[in-house]
């Protein structure tokens, strides 16, 4: 039986009278992967926002192994580490260290030991190919380094599921791939994450489902061979075809798949 982990109920979000999400409906088991791609404004990184508490909601609950997500709640830190989420702007400390920027939060907030979390922090470093920039400033470091710092700060304060919001679209070309592998490398552990992007290769390899949103509503659902090969839908046939869908197809094998 799967174990559910997250769920979402007739979520409605919207700016004034702007609806952004319409009586949205999902669940996400734990270890899955879910890819949300579709148009710019369409819902997708409101939706994170609104799983990690960060928007008010209108209507409907999320809820994290059955614990109602409200950003009013005097518990609502306390769940809020449970998830993490990686913003596509890094948001590190600039007067901190890589180090220092990863070991504030587990240390202040879950009061952990500072030698164990450094241990820890240590040990993500070198597998994310950082240990060498454990003691420099995010001012020091690429775009790509910058954001598998943001990822490895994410994962020392152990969360039950990770957020990923368009994490490569500020970096340049040459950078994306070292965040891609990151991100592979966590699903191929097991990892339970949604990941927004506009990524349609790494989409196709690193996810088990892929949900096409449009207007707030999930417009198709399903494994990526099937969404990307065969969509259903003729809006998803429109907006695959803005994408150079034949190399997405050709290439998807230069990724590591997800095993």
């Amino acid at each position: 039986m799967a174990d559910k982990l997250l769920t979402i109920e007739h979520l409605k979000k919207s700016y004034g009278d702007n609806l952004i999400l319409k009586d949205f409906n999902l669940t996400v088991n734990r270890g899955e992967v879910v890819v949300i791609i579709g148009p710019s404004g369409c819902g997708k990184s409101t939706l994170l926002r609104c799983i990690n508490g960060l928007e008010e909601i209108q209507g409907g609950e999320i809820k994290l192994y059955g614990e109602k997500i409200d950003r009013n709640k005097k518990n609502i830190a306390e769940i809020r580490q449970k998830i993490g989420m990686v913003f596509q702007s890094y948001e590190l400390f600039p007067h901190k260290t890589v180090l220092q920027n990863i070991i504030l939060a587990p240390i202040k907030v879950q009061k952990r030991s500072k030698s164990d979390v450094i241990k820890e922090a240590e040990y993500l470093l070198e597998k994310v190919g950082l240990s060498d920039k454990r003691d420099v400033y995010p001012r020091q470091l690429s775009g790509g380094q910058k954001q598998r710092v943001a990822i490895v700060r994410a994962l020392c304060m152990h969360p039950e599921i990770m957020l990923f919001d368009e994490v490569t679209a500020a970096l340049d070309p040459e950078m994306v791939r070292e965040v891609l592998d990151t991100i592979l490398e966590l699903a191929k552990q097991g990892r339970t994450m949604i990941v927004v992007t506009h990524e349609m290769s790494f989409a196709r390899a690193v996810s088990d489902r892929v949900l096409f949103l449009d207007k707030g509503e999930i417009i198709e659902e399903d494994i990526p061979e099937r969404i990307f090969d065969n969509p259903k839908t003729e809006r998803a046939r429109r907006f695959f075809n803005t994408f150079e869908y034949d190399a997405v197809k050709n290439h998807t094998d230069t990724l590591n798949r997800k095993v």
